[in-house]
């Protein structure tokens, strides 16, 4: 405190008035505010990318699974065109996480054992249109 008390002494012993003060550490303080603006533009600081916005590569990454999954999702989406409008209303509602017993609500089905023959009978026609495997030939 004793420093502060000194340097304003020294330096701004022609103001008589403590109301003087108040302008006087503004006009401080702006001089210190562009300095250090000034400064991080010299050494471009203000052009800098913080790390958490910098993308970084996927080391587990793997472009021949990558095409292989996608080979795959493509394949799946053609034979489920190729399904009926009752499996792919069957699949899409398995998908949002239906139970079987809301899916048997859902479609107005009677008996929950419909629902099962249906659920089998889908998947072995995907199944089918599929090449009647699910993965893919190495």
């Amino acid at each position: 405190m004793q420093e502060v008390m000194l340097v304003l002494h020294e330096k701004y012993g022609h103001l008589s008035r403590i109301e003087d003060l108040l302008p006087l550490s503004f006009q401080i303080l702006r001089f210190k505010m562009t300095g250090h603006r000034r400064k991080a533009e010299r050494r471009g600081e203000s052009r800098r990318v913080s790390l958490e916005d910098t993308p970084v590569a996927d080391p587990n990454s793997n472009p021949e699974k990558d095409l292989a999954r996608r080979e795959l999702l493509e394949r799946l989406a053609k034979a489920l065109e190729q399904t009926g409008e009752r499996c792919r209303e069957l699949f899409r509602l398995k998908l949002q996480g239906k139970s079987y017993q809301e899916i048997q609500s859902l479609m107005g089905v009677r008996s929950i054992n419909t629902i099962y023959t249906w659920d089998f009978r889908c998947r072995r026609h995907l199944l089918e249109l599929m090449g009647g495997r699910w993965e893919t030939e190495r």
